[in-house]
């Protein structure tokens, strides 16, 4: 009965394990899109985006920290190769998904920084562009009046006169 037990708990763990897997899959679809809608400044693509990725980042969280918590149930510490020794001991044939799982958090990461790379600049430029167009307001030779008119410079000599 306990190998049972014991069989149906390490099912359940490889289930959640490669629920882990098919999540990091669909979210680094989702920096795709991100960083392709970034790239072609769709904005409003971008807002609804950025909800999207707020749930799949929570999602993540919960798969990890239930894998982390199960890990512990076992006696598995959490330290570097702990989850590798285990796979390879109890069921070496799921090792493949965890190298995967690995590969995927790292490339999710990895994407997540040039997407927020991406953004700083987009805000960069942004902020430039305002602060152009502010100064140019405040100059004597602004580009528009205070009633949204074009500000053309007159020179002090009046036309037709000698």
């Amino acid at each position: 009965m306990t190998s049972e037990i014991s069989a149906a708990t390490t099912a359940e763990f490889i289930s959640q394990m490669h629920a882990e897997r098919a999540a990091l899959h669909a979210f680094i679809r989702l920096l795709e899109t991100e960083q392709q809608a970034l790239l072609n400044e769709q904005t409003e693509q971008i807002h609804v985006l950025a909800d999207t990725k707020t749930q799949m980042v929570h999602e993540l969280t919960k798969l990890v920290n239930a894998r982390k918590h199960a890990m512990l149930s076992r006696g598995i510490k959490i330290e570097h190769g702990s989850m590798e020794t285990w796979l390879q001991t109890h069921t070496a044939i799921n090792l493949p998904a965890w190298h995967e799982i690995r590969q995927l958090a790292s490339h999710a990461q990895h994407m997540n920084r040039t997407n927020g790379a991406l953004i700083q600049v987009k805000m960069r430029l942004n902020q430039q562009t305002l602060t152009m167009l502010h100064n140019a307001t405040h100059s004597a030779n602004g580009l528009y009046g205070p009633d949204g008119q074009p500000n053309v410079p007159v020179s002090g000599r009046i036309l037709d006169s000698v």
